[in-house]
């Protein structure tokens, strides 16, 4: 009989479950991990990396349409929906396949099906029945299949799915989530997008960069409601020049389907109400975790809204049970949960380790312009009570930018006036998600105003910005 007894079981092979695995082995615990799916879960398969495929597309695309900007010509340019979804779908299962080789190579094994929790210290792993999201990549050679497996530590990591509305439910078909927005079969010519968080936004910025006529409706007074407000305000008015249309304050009410698609009905703050007719709309209003028919409620398990609850460790109420990544609450992002789970299994193992801060945590929005965020925003960085000093620095006083035809965008930073401590720092622009992460690097080493003033930032790069805008805070800008 198959050895059906581990240190570590983890159930979910999203971002957090395939690299706590991975850490898990590299402590030497004897590991094993359940998917009934895809191997990588949402984030390769169906979020984060297919996604960036898709808007790499309508980038290059949006360049074409532009090359008389760089003093180039392109004719009769045009796209095929069908390869630009082939290509995402490609990239996605090369990454997909590089999860099972590094099972393999971990000697992590696979129980594919579905887990549950039978009591403490016992998986139960089932035939599937979840219907999988078509296309589905193979499953891995050499997994072990349905039983009952044995392991004194159990670590969740279910991840999440999008939150529905009641009477505004999904079909696949007119009112789409992210799983049906990835793999168009024909490109609409007018789309509705309900939220305006990462998933809405970047959707909006595709299909409109693609030639759609896209509306997005976010109930908050600003989109992207979680960034600093000056800097989702930036992205709105660049947004809106390309002529993306946003109705804020406002909700979607009811929805009627027809042969000419879905007519919903908006309502806004003041009371009125009005009816909005495209070929498709998106609903992206969030997702809840997965927490269901993983019996976390027999054992008694402490959930809240949808998440499992945690301490700063990736440890439940329950000993021998942990969570990590979305089913264990916001920041709902593929890093988060990878630390997180790195932290749970070193706490496991002994280590001596620091529990998870989430004020450190980057948050990137791939859209156009894109968005990149770390720490507190200035509206919250007064709420809690700071002297703060905040420094800005737009892209049209960087050489870079300009030669790239990009000079449109801000990098602004928060300081603690008292100690020089950086707070936060938010961006819009071009590439600001690789640059947040000087940022978050600083803040994590503890630097004050003074140690980012006396870092050398080469020349030209978009970098330098952070530079000047650290120097702006203080009085000292250099280039504006």
């Amino acid at each position: 009989m198959a050895d059906t007894n581990y240190d570590v079981i983890i159930i979910g092979s999203g971002p957090g479950g395939y690299v706590t695995a991975i850490r898990s082995a590299q402590l030497g615990f004897k590991t094993a991990i359940v998917e009934r799916e895809h191997m990588g879960g949402i984030c390769l398969n169906w979020g984060c990396i297919p996604t960036k495929a898709l808007l790499r597309s309508a980038e290059i695309y949006h360049y074409m349409q532009h090359a008389k900007d760089y003093g180039l010509s392109a004719e009769k340019i045009s796209f095929d929906p069908a390869a630009v979804v082939k290509r995402s779908r490609g990239v996605s299962g090369q990454l997909n396949g590089g999860i099972g080789f590094l099972m393999k190579k971990n000697k992590v094994d696979i129980l594919w099906g579905e887990g549950k929790i039978s009591k403490a210290g016992e998986v139960t792993v089932s035939k599937t029945a979840k219907k999988a999201m078509e296309p589905q990549h193979p499953a891995p050679k050499g997994t072990k299949g349905e039983g009952v497996y044995k392991a004194k530590h159990i670590i969740v990591a279910t991840g999440a799915r999008p939150r529905i509305i009641p009477g505004i439910e999904p079909d696949g078909k007119d009112i789409w989530t992210y799983f049906e927005a990835m793999v168009p079969p024909a490109m609409p010519k007018s789309l509705l997008v309900m939220g305006s968080g990462a998933i809405g936004i970047e959707f909006a910025s595709f299909y409109k960069t693609m030639g759609a006529d896209v509306t997005v409706i976010e109930m908050m007074p600003t989109i992207m409601p979680v960034e600093d407000p000056e800097i989702s305000g930036l992205a709105r008015k660049q947004m809106e020049k390309q002529g993306i249309k946003f109705l804020v304050e406002a909700k979607v009410s009811a929805v009627k389907k027809g042969s000419g698609g879905v007519t919903a009905t908006v309502e806004t703050k003041d009371g009125k109400k009005q009816d909005l007719t495209a070929e498709k709309m998106i609903s992206a209003v969030g997702v809840v975790g997965n927490i269901e028919k993983l019996g976390l409620e027999e054992l008694g398990v402490k959930t809240d809204r949808g998440c499992v609850v945690i301490d700063g460790y990736g440890r439940t109420n329950v000993p021998g049970i942990y969570a990590i990544g979305d089913v264990a609450g916001p920041p709902m992002l593929a890093h988060k949960a990878e630390h997180e789970g790195v932290i749970c299994v070193e706490k496991i193992a002994g280590k001596d380790v620091h529990p998870m801060d989430k004020s450190m945590i980057p948050g990137c929005t791939y859209c156009n312009p894109q968005v990149a965020s770390v720490g507190l925003t200035e509206p919250k960085a007064k709420e809690a009570g700071y002297d703060i000093k905040v420094g800005r620095f737009p892209f049209i006083g960087n050489g870079k930018a300009i030669a790239l035809g990009e000079p449109d965008g801000l990098i602004k930073t928060i300081f603690d006036a008292k100690t020089g401590q950086l707070l936060g720092a938010h961006m819009v622009g071009a590439e600001v998600t690789e640059l947040i992460q000087g940022y978050v690097v600083a803040m994590n080493l503890e630097t004050t105003e003074e140690d980012l003033m006396h870092t050398v930032f080469p020349h030209p790069t978009l970098s330098e910005m952070m530079k000047e805008s650290v120097l702006d805070a203080y009085g000292r800008v250099l280039n504006m």
